[in-house]
Order: C-alpha cells, then sequence, then structure tokens
C-alpha cells in the first residue's frame, strides 16, 4: 500500500506495522488508548472501530477503496471518533468484538472488522466486516452506510439502549458459564472427539470441511494422540497422513522456498490466501516432525526441514525473535511474489528439468490463478512422471531439487511481499517449540540454537519487572501480556529445555507460571481468563475454551501446568490444571473437537505424562536421551540434566547425578527405580511404548 504524506494522524507514533500503514490516511485514526476514549464521550460520537492486521488482503482493499480516500475520510470524520486497532497487538479487542459482531450479525467475523461503538461504555450497536467504495457483493456502500449509522445514533437510542442490554446480558452469561460442581472428568470426551473428527474428515482431498479449508493442526495432533493411544485404529492414522499429504502437494504450501500459507480458498489446497503467518508455521512444523516420526515418512520430514528453514531465512530477526507476518500482496497484487507462467519457468530450466517439473507442478495444465498464471502444487507424484516419461528414476530427485533451487533463486530477485516485523511473545512460543521440537526429533542442532536465540531475546527485552510485554518492535517493548503469552512461551520452553539442558531456563519458566497463576487464575471458579487482573477494563473478560486459528489459552496452560507439576512435585500446579479443565468440561462436553488443547490436557490430567529425568555426562547421556526420542511418544517429557547443573528445583534435587548414566522414570505420581542399565532403560520404554 503506498503511503502519501499529505496527511499525518495519530498513528505515527505507534509500532504496529499494521497501525503505521495508516498514518498517513486523511482519517483522522486514533489508537484504542483513553484520550480517543474520552474525546468520544466529550464530543458524544459514537466510535468507529476497524481491527485488521497487516497481511490482511481485504484490509488493504478496504484501506485503499475507503481510508485513503479523503472523501470518504470527511465522512468518517465527521461522524465518528475514528479508532484502528491491531488484532495481532490487540487480541483482547479483537476477541470481545468478534464475539460481539457473531450475537449481533448472527454469523461469523472475520477481518477487516467494522464495529459501531457507543461513546459511553463501548457496547458495540452495529458492525460488519469490509465494506466496499461503492455498493456491491449485497453490501452497501461504506460512506452511506456511515451516515445511516449515524442517524441512527442520533434517532434511536431506546432501541440501542434496549439492544445494547441485551448485548450486555449476552456477555454477562458467557463469563458465568462453567460446569456445574463436583463434575466427573472421563476419557468419554477423547472418543466423542475422536468421532466428530471422522465427520468432519474430507475424504477426496484431506482435511476438514469445505473450502475455505484451513489446515486445523490441532486437530490433526488430536488424531496422531488418539492413534499413540489406540495403535490398531489405522482410520485415525489414515485421516492424519491423508491430510498432511494433501497439504504438504498443494499450493498452500510454499514448494519453492517453504512454509505454508494462512487457507486454501478452494477444496484441493490448491490455491491459497498467500499470507505467511508465524503461528500457522510454528504448530504446523511441530505437527510435521511428529508425524515424521511417528510414520517415519521422509515427505513430512522434508516438509518439516524446510519449513524451519524459511522461519530462519526470513522470520528471524537479527535480535533473535520471530517476525510475525508475511504480506498475501506484492507490488499490490496477492500472489504476485510466488506465481509463475510456462514460458517463464522454461526459460530457467534445462530440458529435461522442464519436462519432468512441469507435470509434476501442473504447468501442463491450464492456467489455476488469475491473469493467465500458475501457483505451483504437486499434480502428480513424480515417480509415476518418471514412468510415464521413461526416465532414470534415480535422476528424479536431483532434477526436481535443481528445477526448484533455480526458481526459488529468480524468485528471490522479485518484489517481495511486506513483512510484519513486530514480535508477539505468544507467537514466539509456538515457534519456539516449533523449532526445538523440529531440532531435537530430526537431528538438527541449528534449529534448536534458532529457538533458543528467541527464548533469549523475549526473556531479555520482554519480561521487565517480573511480567511479560506483548509486543517489540523497534527497540520498544509494550502492552500487558495476555494468557496466550504466558502459556505459549512456558510450553515453548519445556521443549527447549527437552532439546538441551541450561541453568536458568527452568527457574524462568516457573517464574513464568507462577506469574500466569497470579494474574490469569480464576481463583474461585477455575480457570485462566485471557487478561491479567490489573488489565484495562474492558466490556467483557473471556476466559477462552475453544481452539481458534491457535490452540486455546486456557488447554495449553493446563497441559504446561501438568507437566510442571509432576516434573516438580508441584501441588499447586496441578490442581490449577484440575480446576481448569473441571470448569471448562462442560465446554468441552458440548463439542470436543473444538477443544483439542484441552482434551490434551484431559489425556494427559486421566493418562499422567511419563516424565524422565536423565543424570549423568553430557555426552553419555546422548545415546539414553535418542532412545528416549526413538518413538513417537506425546505423553512423555525427557530432561537430561548435567551432574553439573545448578540449583534443581522442586523434587528435582533428588534426582541425584552419579558416576554413571541414570534414569529416573516417573508416570504421575508414580515412580520406578533408577535405571543405571541402558538395556533396563530399553525394557521399561518398551514396556510403556507397547501398552500405548
Amino acid at each position: 500500500m503506498t503511503a502519501s504524506t499529505k496527511f499525518t494522524n495519530a498513528l505515527a507514533q505507534e509500532t504496529s506495522p499494521y497501525l503505521l500503514q495508516h498514518a498517513h490516511n486523511p482519517v483522522d485514526w486514533q489508537p484504542w488508548n483513553a484520550e480517543a476514549l474520552q474525546r468520544a464521550r466529550r464530543e458524544d460520537k459514537p466510535i468507529l472501530l476497524s481491527i485488521g492486521y497487516s497481511a490482511c488482503h481485504w484490509c488493504h482493499v478496504m484501506a485503499h477503496e475507503s481510508f485513503e480516500d479523503e472523501a470518504t475520510a470527511q465522512v468518517m470524520n465527521e461522524l465518528f471518533v475514528n479508532i484502528k486497532v491491531d488484532r495481532e497487538e490487540r487480541p483482547d479487542l479483537d476477541r470481545i468484538y468478534q464475539t460481539a459482531h457473531q450475537m449481533l450479525a448472527q454469523r461469523a467475523g472475520g477481518w477487516p472488522l467494522t464495529m459501531f461503538l457507543m461513546p459511553d461504555d463501548h457496547t458495540p450497536f452495529f458492525g460488519g466486516t469490509y465494506f466496499p467504495k461503492e455498493p456491491r457483493f449485497g453490501l452497501p456502500a461504506f460512506t452511506d452506510l456511515c451516515r445511516r449509522i449515524a442517524t441512527y445514533y442520533r434517532e434511536s437510542r431506546v432501541e440501542i439502549t434496549q439492544q445494547n442490554a441485551a448485548v450486555r446480558e449476552n456477555f454477562r452469561r458467557l463469563a458465568a458459564g462453567g460446569s456445574p460442581a463436583g463434575v466427573q472428568i472421563t476419557d468419554g470426551v477423547l472418543t466423542r472427539a475422536r468421532k466428530e473428527i471422522a465427520d468432519q474428515f474430507e475424504p477426496k482431498h484431506g482435511g476438514f470441511g469445505q473450502a475455505p479449508k484451513f489446515p486445523h493442526p490441532t486437530t490433526i495432533e488430536r488424531l496422531l494422540r488418539h492413534w499413540a493411544a489406540h495403535p490398531d485404529d489405522n482410520e485415525a492414522l489414515h485421516m492424519a497422513r491423508f491430510s498432511l499429504h494433501a497439504m504438504a502437494a498443494g499450493g498452500v504450501y510454499d514448494q519453492l522456498g517453504g512454509g505454508f500459507c494462512r487457507y486454501s480458498v478452494d477444496d484441493y489446497w490448491m490455491i491459497p490466501h498467500f499470507e505467511k503467518m508465524l503461528y500457522d508455521n510454528g504448530q504446523l512444523m511441530a505437527l510435521y516432525a511428529d508425524a515424521a516420526l511417528a510414520t517415519g515418512d521422509a515427505a513430512f520430514k522434508r516438509v518439516a526441514l524446510e519449513t524451519a528453514e524459511w522461519v530462519m531465512r526470513e522470520m528471524q530477526s537479527p535480535e533473535g525473535g520471530y517476525y510475525s507476518a508475511l504480506d498475501a500482496d506484492s507490488e499490490g497484487e496477492e500472489g504476485k511474489f510466488y506465481v509463475w507462467t510456462p514460458d517463464a519457468v522454461r526459460a530457467l530450466l534445462s530440458a529435461d528439468e522442464y519436462k519432468l517439473f512441469a507435470p509434476v507442478y501442473g504447468l501442463d495444465r491450464p492456467p489455476n490463478f488469475e491473469n493467465h498464471a500458475w501457483n505451483p502444487y504437486i499434480f502428480q507424484a513424480p515417480e509415476d512422471v518418471a514412468r510415464k516419461l521413461v526416465m532414470d528414476a534415480a535422476t528424479v530427485t536431483p532434477l526436481l531439487a535443481s528445477a526448484r533451487r533455480k526458481l526459488f533463486v529468480a524468485r528471490e530477485q522479485r518484489v517481495r511481499p511486506g513483512r510484519d516485523d513486530k514480535v508477539l511473545a505468544s507467537w514466539n512460543g509456538l515457534m519456539i517449540k516449533g523449532m526445538a521440537r523440529t531440532g531435537r526429533l530430526l537431528g538438527r542442532a541449528d534449529f534448536i540454537a534458532s529457538a533458543e536465540r528467541a527464548f533469549d531475546f523475549l526473556r531479555a527485552q520482554m519480561w521487565k519487572n517480573d511480567r511479560l510485554l506483548a509486543s517489540y518492535k523497534d527497540g520498544r517493548a509494550h502492552l500487558n501480556a495476555y494468557l496466550d503469552d504466558y502459556a505459549f512461551l512456558i510450553d515453548g520452553g519445556l521443549e527447549l529445555l527437552q532439546a538441551r539442558w541450561r541453568d536458568g531456563d527452568l527457574a524462568f519458566l516457573i517464574e513464568l507460571a507462577e506469574a500466569l497463576l497470579d494474574r490469569f487464575e480464576d481463583k474461585t471458579g477455575g480457570g485462566f481468563f485471557f487478561t491479567s487482573d490489573d488489565h484495562e477494563q474492558l466490556i467483557h473478560r473471556p476466559k477462552p475454551a475453544g481452539d481458534e486459528a491457535i490452540p486455546s489459552g486456557n488447554g495449553i496452560a493446563a497441559q504446561t501446568l501438568l507437566r510442571l507439576g509432576h516434573l516438580l512435585g508441584t501441588a499447586h500446579y496441578l490442581d490449577a490444571a484440575h480446576n481448569a479443565l473441571a470448569v471448562l468440561y462442560r465446554d468441552i462436553q458440548h463439542y470436543p473437537s473444538g477443544h483439542n488443547a484441552l482434551l490434551a490436557a484431559v489425556e494427559e490430567y486421566l493418562y499422567p505424562t511419563q516424565t524422565i529425568v536423565l543424570r549423568g555426562d553430557i555426552q553419555a547421556m546422548q545415546p539414553w536421551l535418542a532412545r528416549c526420542t526413538r518413538h513417537y511418544a506425546p505423553r512423555r517429557l525427557t530432561l537430561a540434566i548435567p551432574n553439573d547443573a545448578k540449583e534443581l528445583p522442586g523434587i528435582l534435587v533428588q534426582r541425584a547425578g552419579k558416576d554413571a548414566v541414570t534414569a529416573y522414570v516417573c508416570t504421575g505420581y508414580a515412580c520406578q527405580a533408577p535405571v543405571t542399565e541402558f538395556m533396563q532403560l530399553e525394557t521399561v520404554l518398551a514396556a510403556t511404548e507397547a501398552s500405548r
């Protein structure tokens, strides 16, 4: 988006790349702050709240059509106090007003989110998403809508007051929800989730539901975990494998540079919405690494490795933190950076390379994108094409690798999509977990080092005065952190500790866990609020249970507290996890497959994690550590702690180092005698793996 400097508004002082994109709009945009809210009350003007994010295509479209247009801006400035919010920096506001949109419109929202709020208490009285400059798609022109809303505000206060009371009552009911006292947590919800997922599975093209098709990593993880517990359930494994293969072969995966786009606009995973989000790729990388370990499938390993390499190449800052997103657009066109024409590809490849590449990646078929362009996807298996072409099978892999490399180098010379270079604590937690897990399971020390750099960055720059900050850019960390920031960073830190021990890291995770309990736990009802107890007071304080594009913060908090509780022998962590599951169990029962992060916690509550603590010389422990990670074991936590480790917390101090390597193996509250012989460890692990 090109910005003129003819106008400058209050967003020019912000750090969010999305807000800065609008700093030179003629709209008198304000950030969400006390000054803007007070102005709305003082002038008795409704608030026009616009929520989006930097990689959002339709946000750019609405900005170009309306927010950069002086005539439209004049109407907005006259009638409203206009507030622009980055949903990635303020997920609290986004969560509240997306829920309100659902209440008012009786359908899901999205981005851009356009809401009109009362100036006194910020209750929304009308909302929508994208509105065009001129009437189309069955939508009114945006300026006409603005005038009608302003008139409605002036002339229909009684109706608005009645509607607002209903909205606030709905929020009150949401806040008062929860399970009845004495609820019994059972594994029936795990079985029901498995059935629901099977009903949602799309058997022809993989994935769940119809277009637009999202990757749903927590759903596929649930299938893998279910299969690990029930190894005779081949259908669960098939649904996971088929979906993972379909996404990896599709255009939703960047076949040249690695990494996944946000979703597919079709049923075939062929044409994506081209934005690349850090949170998707952190989850998918870990999932593909798990699937590679579980199945031995080389394609899953390749995707996990390529995605991690893309992250290190394009998404990690020199300071260590991971950036947030890549835009869908470049040069004003969605997908332009990624698509090709056959002539352009032919000019870069040898005859043999093109002869193989074109049918494998669909370039010999009609164009599948706008302007007669092709987005590469794996249309035919390379070995099938080689057989038809009577090519030597041994030449297929190197020819395709050479072709992809040449095209990637050429693509690097194009105008790149914009990058949102803010660092978010929560999304970094997801990526730290993904990088550390992929490095640990697939033997890449450089991935583990990348995760460590990000972890150290967050600790140095975003942990201030015993609390986390949510967002960082250009040397400035700010905004109260949310539940997801704490929970995801603890989860990523635990994964990093499994990849390598370092003194002090566990102590930091305990600090984070204590802060999470102090500031987010509902001490009377159980569970965790999305915002801290000293957060700005908003019209609703949600306690999120269901998974969305990222896992439920309550689910990840419960998982990590269960694992830390058993690892350290800390009863109040286990109690807090139980209380969260108990209060949210009615939500889980209502729709189990929509609560997969909480289901993982339910599983580990009912069937506690096998915790293995290895003590000894760091080199001598490596074969033991490798044995502990040989098989897919989602309910296993393994730490290799060298004998010279300092100040071990909790019951870890009792896991003494000896001259020989020693393994302390516990499941829940039950521990076996220390294991000092490698073959004895083999026997112990084989028994538990056989009884998955």
